[in-house]
């Protein structure tokens, strides 16, 4: 089994180095305790989703060699009003630009990866309304 360890820094401040050696760190809003220095534990949750989902669609687009284009992830999401303070719906947007871009390709790379290959959207998707959709601006 691989391990991980977090290391309190004090009030909400916390600490970790990856696996990868690549340092986190975590902290929350003042009105909870925390000093604002970091992203929130959530936050992170979302950017491992568009992270995860962006590379594989990267990555599958190089291998169909789409090139010319500009690409950004849209996380659309809404979060209960009790706690625990779960996700309860995440929209992605895939947000693609440029010139003649193949949309069947496109839309091959974004399913490939929400079907197949994403992990994190694969974890999620067993516990909140994961939605997508594409767009393709000229």
């Amino acid at each position: 089994m691989n391990e991980m360890k977090l290391s309190w820094l004090g009030g909400m401040r916390f600490y970790s180095r990856t696996p990868s050696g690549h340092d986190v760190f975590l902290d929350s809003s003042p009105k909870v305790g925390g000093t604002d220095t970091a992203a929130r534990p959530m936050e992170h949750l979302l950017i491992a989703l568009m992270g995860c989902t962006g590379m594989d669609v990267v990555s599958i687009l190089e291998k169909m060699r789409v090139d010319g284009y500009t690409f950004d992830l849209v996380c659309e999401y809404e979060r209960a009003e009790d706690h625990p303070k779960v996700y309860t719906k995440i929209n992605l947007k895939y947000v693609f630009k440029g010139e003649n871009l193949p949309k069947d390709k496109l839309e091959k790379a974004v399913k490939l990866s929400q079907e197949k290959y994403c992990s994190v959207s694969a974890m999620l998707k067993k516990a909140v309304d994961l939605t997508y959709e594409i767009v393709v601006e000229e």
